[in-house]
């Protein structure tokens, strides 16, 4: 199918709001976009300007904006699941709740997992990309408790590669240069705040400079975003290291891009908002630039 595929998300938040006000402001051509949705849900948050193809994933119960069921977790998952399996050129996703997907017995901790289920093959890796223009970060961990951020030596080594790969693949860009955050305060001070840099980081960029690769030793965060775009990409080792500093930047304006898979997904930078869901006041800039995203990235229209 030569198509973006969109998921409208848990039906009970902005999802399909925001995705029926990106459309009208885009004006794609009818045939380029498959919404994966129901009608009925659709049609509760707005009106499309064109006749996309629409793939029906059933929802037999009452729309109720704001509120987290399982029957809107389990939507969530079959919608995402569908875009896996129709064979479409990219994946733009709505906003879905974590605790409605546990509520259905999904045990995902996000989208990107669930790509990774059913698009990952050879030991593909889906990875978490944030970009805003020429602002981009790279997460080594995604969704995990603070106290449970585990890295290693291989986890780094193959992130970076793949993440290289993306870019000279993809973006087009031959030599990029990437920052790599540290994983403790002031870079560790030689081990004085913690040996990560000295026993995982340092090893891992040796072996990636060998490797061709252009990346610097592991840098204080905290200093390293003030020069951001001297560098093609940022390394950080956690959620909120690398989301802090681009959406305090960015805003609505940050795309998630999961690369590393045959095919690109985007998603806006947010959630489902459930406390404003259904009043038609939801900002639908995160989902235009999510579909602008794929767009220009695979450069198919």
């Amino acid at each position: 199918m030569n198509k973006i595929a969109i998921t409208t998300g848990d039906p009970n938040g902005i999802g399909a709001e925001i995705t029926v006000k990106a459309l009208n402001k885009l004006d794609l051509p009818s045939d380029s976009v498959a919404l994966i949705t129901n009608k009925r849900v659709l049609e509760f948050y707005g009106k499309l300007n064109k006749d996309y193809e629409i793939i029906e994933i059933p929802y037999d119960f009452a729309v109720e904006p704001g509120k987290i069921t399982p029957e809107a977790g389990e939507f969530s998952y079959l919608s995402v699941k569908k875009a896996c399996e129709v064979g479409a050129k990219a994946i733009v996703t709505a906003p879905v709740a974590k605790n409605a997907l546990y509520m259905a017995g999904h045990k995902f901790n996000g989208q990107t997992e669930i790509l990774q289920k059913y698009l990952a093959h050879d030991n593909q890796l889906a990875e978490m990309l944030f970009i805003a223009g020429n602002f981009r970060v790279l997460l080594l961990t995604r969704h995990v408790a603070l106290k449970d951020v585990n890295i290693n030596y291989d986890m780094v080594c193959e992130k970076v590669l793949n993440l290289h790969k993306f870019f000279v693949e993809k973006l087009k860009i031959k030599s990029p240069k990437f920052a790599l955050c540290a994983f403790n305060p002031h870079a560790g001070e030689d081990g004085i705040l913690g040996r990560e840099e000295i026993e995982i980081l340092i090893p891992a960029v040796e072996t990636l400079c060998k490797k061709g690769i252009n990346i610097t030793n592991p840098l204080p965060a905290d200093t390293l975003f003030v020069k951001v775009l001297d560098y093609d990409c940022v390394i950080a080792n956690y959620h909120d290291q690398g989301l802090i500093p681009i959406k305090t930047v960015a805003g609505n304006n940050t795309v998630n891009m999961t690369i590393g898979l045959d095919i690109i997904r985007t998603s806006p930078p947010h959630g489902t908002a459930f406390d404003i869901a259904g009043k038609n006041i939801a900002d639908e800039t995160g989902m235009i630039e999510a579909i602008k995203a794929v767009i220009t990235t695979d450069n198919h229209l």
